[in-house]
């Protein structure tokens, strides 16, 4: 069973476990100066990031969910308001890419999408992410690529 459960503190412990045990840094945060991997540096960035980003009210610009599969934590996917649409955003872990988990994550985002009254629903991907782009169009998201970036839009009224 794959539940979007909103971030909070003990949300976030989890979810950095998740990216540890399944991610590279550069997917699923910004970059942070120093040696690739998990470093201490890197982990308390991310932290940082998902705070300011979702949990501080002063800072928040999205709403952040953790991503579990039968009760694991597999990644993250957000929804940021931008005018009249919302942008949405899924990372999954290695082992949770590939089993339909992603089609499920973005159905969901859809629906709350719905619920918040904005008229569009985006999200970029890379040429590349064949997978990606083959779920937003199946949702009926008119895709265009401009150099490095795809994008998608659903209309949501």
């Amino acid at each position: 069973m794959i539940t979007l459960t909103p971030l909070d503190e003990p949300a976030l412990a989890r979810l950095l476990e998740a990216a540890v045990a399944g991610a590279d840094p550069l997917e699923v945060m910004p970059p942070v100066a120093g040696p690739p991997g998990w470093t201490a540096a890197r982990r308390a960035a991310f932290l940082d990031f998902h705070r300011g980003r979702s949990l501080d009210p002063a800072t928040a610009v999205e709403r952040t969910w953790v991503v579990e599969v039968d009760g694991t934590a597999v990644g993250a996917a957000r929804l940021e308001r931008r005018g009249d649409a919302v942008e949405a955003g899924i990372w999954l872990g290695r082992g949770a890419r590939g089993r339909g988990a992603g089609r499920e994550v973005t159905r969901l985002l859809v629906a709350e999408a719905r619920t918040s009254g904005v008229a569009r629903f985006i999200a970029a991907t890379t040429p590349n992410n064949h997978g990606a782009r083959s779920l937003l169009t199946g949702l009926g998201a008119v895709l265009t690529t401009e150099g490095e970036e795809v994008r998608a839009e659903l209309p949501l009224r």
